[in-house]
């Protein structure tokens, strides 16, 4: 049947009677989720560690969730609250001011990546967020499906390219792109005699990555989405 393997989302389920809540609060509970999710990813959050972690077992978290799912869903609307869109200077500022904001929390928050489009945001944060983007390039004049299309353009490419650099930080810690293609210099001297254009490029380019080539790289791609956008306006 349709839609048989549909999970009601934590933001419409029902909220049992304040008499019966345990002293551990939900707040608590995101709390120590958010900080095994920094430290260690998605595999490193599992209920029976999110309930040692706080002395209580996994009986008192399933009061508030009733699977890790649910519990996801608090983390990521939670994080969402670090996500600002800047307001008065047009909506190209708004829309490169969100951008950025999302990126930066991405950064701060890489396993979110995996997260976005898993399942609807409906958090009060994820709904102030999307609000107002929505009232950004509403006053750019999009509308209807191409106010959805205009906006999606924006953060798919943020959580693209964020998702690439923090992927990047989390698996090579404290190594520079120069000092990965150093340690790639037999296979470059393999790729001058078949692909020499690449092996010029990879020498050329990404020894000299830098934090500011990354900011340049990101700064490009946005404002050519921005770029795009603006050819689309009514």
């Amino acid at each position: 049947m349709a839609g048989e393997n549909r999970t009601a989302s934590v933001w419409v389920r029902p909220e049992k009677a304040r008499r019966e809540q345990p002293t551990l609060g939900r707040d608590q509970i995101v709390d120590a989720a958010l900080e095994l999710l920094d430290a260690e990813g998605l595999t490193g959050l599992s209920m029976r560690r999110l309930g040692t972690r706080l002395n209580s077992g996994a009986t008192s978290v399933y009061w508030h969730v009733a699977n890790k799912d649910e519990l996801l869903e608090l983390a990521l609307d939670r994080v969402m609250a670090e996500v600002g869109v800047p307001a008065g200077d047009g909506w190209r500022a708004a829309a490169d001011g969100y951008a950025r904001s999302l990126r930066a929390m991405i950064h701060r928050h890489p396993w979110t990546v995996t997260l976005f489009g898993s399942r609807p945001m409906i958090g009060p944060n994820a709904t102030r967020v999307l609000d107002e983007v929505l009232a950004a390039f509403g006053a750019a004049g999009f509308t209807g499906f191409d106010l959805e299309y205009a906006w999606s353009a924006v953060v798919d490419y943020v959580i693209g390219a964020a998702g690439s650099e923090a992927s990047w930080q989390r698996s090579q810690p404290g190594t520079s792109a120069a000092e990965w293609v150093e340690d790639l210099a037999p296979y470059l001297n393999r790729l001058d005699e078949e692909r020499p254009g690449l092996a010029t490029h990879i020498r050329d380019i990404w020894m000299k990555e830098t934090g500011d080539v990354l900011e340049g790289r990101f700064s490009f791609g946005l404002a050519s989405v921005l770029d795009g956008l603006e050819t689309r306006r009514p």
